[in-house]
């Protein structure tokens, strides 16, 4: 193919979809024939000219009039500039050389010294980086533009999977050319083109599940490939054949993370680039050099031979680039040449790397050329012979050659080409409809900044307006999010598992059989609601068929079909115990379960993902119960709406008990493994109410603690200096017999309570008035409860955790802990690898304050999810993220098929409003998150989600009481001596530790003495 002679044909169908001038591809005639003047002129070579063949991602060909001394960047910013491309530096040029290996294009040199024959090779437009997200790929061109590079790679065989894959890949392919289900235009669309290899053995299942692509865009199609191509092993992997040292046939790959190496098509290793040293090749000898402490100091080089020294060097040349491209912040400079000698190649990547591609794309994106997405709805009469034609996609604002086409219809339009008349109706408003708020403006020689600018807000304000929508809408980003969670468990957890085989038979059937069929029902669910909002916005050519803006009608069919899951909903209470019993038993199971916790897909406790599907029907019921409240008696949604919340309802109250049971079994399984030095925390009746931060008085003064209350017992503990973020317990008070009282003029310590039982006294002292208000009403609740019990709270106790000093009952406890108790701590958590840094309680400790069990339950039922736009205090522009709000904090999301966060923001601590004047943002929906210096803006798409978003946020902040109780300078400073009348000297604080913290308390931290 690197030479190629004689006649050539490219077919281009009509479910092409890139509305452009029209501008034809090359036609069937001989290379140097045309049809007119102008296609002769531009075929022939204009003096000592070079003519350059380039075949784009859609397999239609142009020429390019060239410089013979022309570098290879001239040629590739020719390419990328008519082909509009503005993230340009993901692709390339490759061409075949005389060994018929594919290879780049490379910039720095000069085209006829990489070619032997430039005019009569073809050079093919392809995808040279692939991202490991396409949420990077920031424009939806782009993103085509690769789709198009997964529909050629997997016609080549280069992206393997399994037929089912490969089937669901073809469907959504389908749907970006001719739009919804049709099944005589699926047939002729899928018989005029070869889409797999095995089409034909798979042609019904492409058919069925492309019936399931209701109502989705071009550009979601597009999506929704690179989504499913990403996550194949064989995505954007190409092969270089090479053998080991034993002569091993294998191949080697590079990707964004570094080298793998391939057995067939089993990858069997990865060496990241955080473990390569260094990259060379001598002669036909390929060499990898480690950092020691990989493979320690008697294998840090490995050594791979490759066929020839070219390839060698071509192999090596693709992983120079790889790296600087991903992993360095700015374009390498070019070695510099030596005046006598040289040694080692000077070739350097010379383009831009990802990093400096994004800001750019972002700085410029606004100044780009717009293009129109169209879908073309086939129809068998439009498959004739007569008429088909040629669109080129890849080069939308060519005009350089231009080949008279039939006249498909007999309508005239303004666009682009005219099909026919469902192709009309299909993209074209209907009156008194707006148009579809995906779809762009039509490609353009020029646009001016404000313009687009305008185009953008009046975008925005096509959207529905109706509260109703919004709160559809809400139903949708939630279990959009809670399918997600259900994916922790069914797809890797069940991997983890699976592969070192940790779990028991009978258990891994009870956990599986009960919550496949629960997922796979909510991904039905989910789909039903995607199209329905797909619908309603406008964003489907089936919305002309009826009136889509309501959900009422979706929720009834989908909660009625729920309650044959009630079963599955009951066995939790033992899916829950039995995972616990069996992780405690089984050591592999033990360490498959912490190991996993540890990985980013597991953002929160594991066993919190098993509470997920009961705590969506609550959600269900009070997202229902908010739509009834808005809609009128008389909409026609509102009875719809009513039946479903009295469907879910019925539910949610047989399984009211049990998540109130399973929510504190929940949070009592995951402070036992927070906590060293207790054990059997989960015994039956026990429950928890309230963890948080208190300072208790030792000999050495107030020393910051964690405090736990139960049922029948309070704990307290400190933190640990290891690495390790588990507490240590010194402590454990039966709630028999307890007696709690305020204390603060007796020891004259601010918002200080004495608490006396059985064993000893202890005096604490919390960070505000309302935080000394809440422990003191929830331990008198807790011990009007434990008096009740016929249960005594002993019984629980474990005695080397009673008081060591056998103090008399109105003893205070001012005792200094002693070093033996540290160092054992230490060594206790030293012993203890696998921890969770993030759980509220570690949030509780940084930020000095508590959390009840009524606070989880209600953070529970006020779970939001959706895009917002964020901007830091000191940043100028917003960022568009998928935002998660649960357990009491933000979780961020490129987009919302990202299967893991960015980052996270605990929100214990934090104030939300709306912005002051001195803030200088001037948009609407926007509040503000403040925790001492760190100020945060978000930014809502309407007036209902800004409420809900403050709503949900606030209840996180109110019901922990974060409202800053503000004092007096005068009493400030008052407070301030009777701690130092009371401690003798601050010197004698520990470090961190030498104030009551607190938000009174917090200014005065940077000016202690100590």
């Amino acid at each position: 193919m690197g030479e190629i002679e004689g006649s050539y044909r490219v077919l281009q169908t009509p479910g092409t979809r890139l509305g452009a001038q029209f501008n034809a591809g090359i036609s069937t005639l001989e290379p140097g024939q045309s049809l007119s003047g102008n296609m002769v002129s531009g075929s022939k070579s204009h003096g000592r000219g070079l003519q350059i063949r380039v075949q784009g991602l859609d397999d239609s060909q142009e020429f390019f009039d060239m410089d013979p001394k022309a570098f290879g960047q001239a040629l590739l910013s020719e390419v990328f500039h008519r082909g509009n491309l503005i993230e340009s530096d993901y692709f390339g040029l490759e061409f075949q050389n005389m060994q018929m290996n594919w290879v780049w294009l490379e910039p720095t040199k000069p085209i006829v010294k990489q070619v032997r024959r430039p005019a009569n090779t073809l050079f093919r437009l392809s995808v040279k980086f692939f991202p490991p997200d396409p949420g990077q790929l920031q424009e939806e061109y782009t993103r085509y533009l690769f789709s198009l590079q997964m529909k050629r790679d997997l016609m080549e065989g280069r992206l393997i999977c399994t037929e089912n894959t490969g089937a669901l890949l073809a469907s959504h392919l389908v749907q970006s050319e001719i739009g919804d289900y049709d099944d005589v235009a699926d047939r002729d669309f899928l018989r005029m083109n070869k889409l797999l290899p095995y089409q034909e053995k798979v042609q019904e299942r492409i058919m069925e599940l492309h019936r399931r692509h209701l109502g989705q865009t071009p550009a979601e199609s597009d999506f929704q490939i690179l989504e499913i191509a990403r996550k194949l092993e064989m995505y954007g992997v190409r092969f270089h054949p090479a053998a080991d040292r034993e002569g091993t046939k294998i191949n080697l790959a590079v990707a964004h993370m570094g080298l793998q190496v391939f057995q067939g098509n089993t990858k069997i290793n990865t060496f990241n680039w955080s473990k390569i040293r260094k990259l060379s090749f001598k002669r036909k000898r390929f060499l990898i050099k480690l950092h020691p402490e990989v493979h320690g100091p008697h294998q840090d080089t490995l050594e791979f031979m490759m066929a020839s020294r070219d390839q060698c060097k071509i192999f090596w040349k693709i992983c120079v680039e790889y790296h600087s491209f991903f992993r360095l912040f700015d374009q390498p400079q070019p070695k510099s040449k030596a005046i006598l000698f040289t040694r080692g190649s000077s070739f350097r990547y010379s383009g831009r790397t990802q990093k400096q591609l994004v800001e750019y794309v972002r700085e410029n994106g606004a100044k780009r050329t717009p293009y129109q997405r169209c879908v073309f709805p086939l129809h068998h009469a439009v498959y004739q012979k007569d008429y088909l034609f040629f669109i080129n996609l890849c080069f939308p604002s060519s005009t350089d050659s231009v080949v008279d086409s039939p006249q498909l219809s007999p309508f005239n339009s303004k666009g682009p080409l005219c099909l026919s008349p469902s192709f009309q109706m299909s993209t074209l408003s209907l009156p008194g409809q707006a148009p579809s708020p995906l779809q762009s403006p039509i490609l353009s020689e020029v646009g001016s900044n404000a313009r687009l600018e305008e185009e953008e807000e009046g975008r925005r304000k096509r959207y529905p307006t109706d509260k109703a929508y919004f709160i559809a809408k809400e139903i949708l980003t939630t279990e959009r999010t809670y399918l997600k969670d259900l994916e922790v468990i069914t797809v890797w957890f069940r991997s983890a598992v699976i592969k070192e085989n940790a779990m028991p038979e009978g258990l891994m059937t009870l956990l599986f059989s009960n919550i496949d069929p629960i997922y796979e029902f909510h991904r039905g669910f989910l789909k039903e609601l995607d199209q329905r909002l797909a619908l309603w916005e406008g964003r489907s050519n089936a919305h002309v068929k009826g009136d889509y803006q309501r959900i009422g009608d979706v929720m009834l069919r989908n909660m009625g079909a729920l309650k044959e899951f009630t079963s599955y909903l009951q066995k939790h209470d033992e899916v829950l115990t039995e995972l616990e019993k069996a992780s405690k038993r089984l050591k592999k199971l033990e360490t498959v379960y912490k190991e996993f916790e540890l990985q980013k897909v597991c953002y929160l406790p594991l066993n919190t993902f098993l509470l997920k599907p009961i705590q969506r029907l609550m959600h269900y019921k009070l997202i229902l119960e908010r739509l009834c409240k808005h809609y009128s008696p008389a909409h026609r949604d509102h009875d719809d709406c009513k039946e479903a919340l009295k469907e879910v309802a019925e539910i949610a109250t047989q399984l009211q008990s049990s998540l109130i049971r399973l929510e504190n079994f929940q949070k009592l399984t995951e402070l036992q493994r927070d906590l060293i030095g207790i054990e059997n925390l989960t015994a039956p009746g026990r429950e928890f109410i309230r963890e948080g931060c208190l300072y208790k008085l030792t000999k050495k003064g107030l020393q910051q603690r964690m405090f736990f209350l139960f049922s029948d017992m309070l704990l307290y503990t400190s933190k640990g200096v290891t690495a390790t973020n588990q507490f240590k317990v010194h402590g454990q008070l039966p709630l028999h017999g307890m007696i709690v009282e305020e204390s603060e003029n007796e020891w004259s310590v601010p918002h200080c309570f004495t608490i006396y039982s059985a064993q000893r006294t202890i005096v604490v002292a919390a960070s505000s008035k309302v935080e000394m208000g809440k422990w003191i009403e929830d331990l008198n609740l807790a011990i009007d409860m434990a008096k009740k019990s016929q249960e005594k709270s002993s019984i629980f106790l474990d005695a080397g955790l009673t008081d060591r000093s056998n103090r008399s009952s109105d003893e205070v406890s001012l005792e200094q802990e002693s070093e033996d108790d540290m160092n054992s701590s230490r060594t206790s958590l030293d012993k203890q690898t696998h921890h969770r840094a993030n759980t509220t309680m570690h949030v509780c400790w940084h930020r000095n304050t508590s959390v009840s069990m009524s606070d989880h339950s209600l953070a529970v039922e006020n779970q939001l999810s959706g895009y917002l736009l964020r901007k830091f205090k000191n940043s100028n522009g917003w960022q568009k993220l998928w935002v998660v709000f649960t357990n009491f904090c933000l979780f961020f999301y490129k987009t919302h098929q990202d299967d893991f966060p960015l980052a996270s923001l605990p929100l214990l601590g934090y104030t939300v409003s709306t912005p002051e004047e001195s803030d200088s943002i001037h948009k609407e929906y926007v509040f503000k998150l403040q925790f001492k210096s760190h100020v945060y803006f978000f930014r809502a798409e309407s007036e209902y989600t800004f409420e809900r978003w403050m709503e949900v946020i606030k209840s996180a902040a109110s019901t922990t009481g974060r409202m800053s109780m503000l004092i007096p300078k005068g009493e400030r400073e008052r407070e301030r001596e009777r701690c130092r009348k009371l401690m003798k000297c601050c010197n004698k604080f520990e470090t961190g530790n030498c104030l009551i913290l607190g938000d009174t308390w917090e200014v005065l931290r940077n000016s202690c003495c100590c």
